[in-house]
């Protein structure tokens, strides 16, 4: 993983704690990472908790640096990564809505994507989001189902967030397919 350059992106699900050590491991790994957040994700875990992780300053507004920062991250980056991806950013991604950094880096990245779902249970199953999940598929995302656990709500089912090392794996198994052909 050497050298290589991945996007995180961090919406706002409580298991956005998570992705801080799947971009611990990916850095530990070698590869470079940004991260960019929505509004929400910065209310669960702080950015400079990510900017330490990464080396890297944590975007999370569109007009944050450059003149089109959601054109110049996709361009730079091999892969992109949405971990939590709440049933929101899925929603917008399905429909091609863009009214944040992470949905317009959604619209305008033109390599890999991959999704790690995570929400409620009862959010999971409802027919929109597994409207928005075929559709996704569709159009090419890679989705890491979510894993059946215990939620942040106190509930079990269908929903949690898949652990940083499966998403971790997922990415690596991506970017030797990438490499290769």
């Amino acid at each position: 993983m050497t050298g290589r350059e991945i996007l995180i992106g961090v919406s706002g699900g409580i298991a956005a704690y998570k992705t801080a050590g799947l971009v611990s491991r990916l850095v530990r790994a070698g590869a470079g990472v940004t991260v960019v957040m929505t509004r929400a994700a910065t209310r669960l875990v702080g950015p400079k908790t990510f900017e330490a992780l990464s080396g890297r300053p944590v975007l999370t507004r569109v007009f944050d640096r450059g003149a089109h920062p959601h054109i110049e991250l996709a361009a730079n980056a091999e892969l992109l990564c949405v971990a939590p991806a709440t049933a929101n950013i899925m929603a917008k991604a399905a429909c091609g809505l863009a009214d944040d950094l992470l949905s317009t880096i959604l619209l305008s990245f033109d390599g890999p994507v991959l999704m790690a779902p995570a929400m409620n249970s009862l959010m999971w199953k409802k027919p929109a989001v597994q409207r928005n999940v075929a559709r996704l598929r569709e159009d090419g995302i890679i989705l890491i189902d979510p894993e059946e656990g215990r939620l942040s709500c106190g509930t079990s089912g269908p929903g949690r967030m898949a652990e940083p090392e499966t998403i971790f794996q997922a990415i690596a198994e991506r970017l030797e397919v990438v490499g290769s052909g």
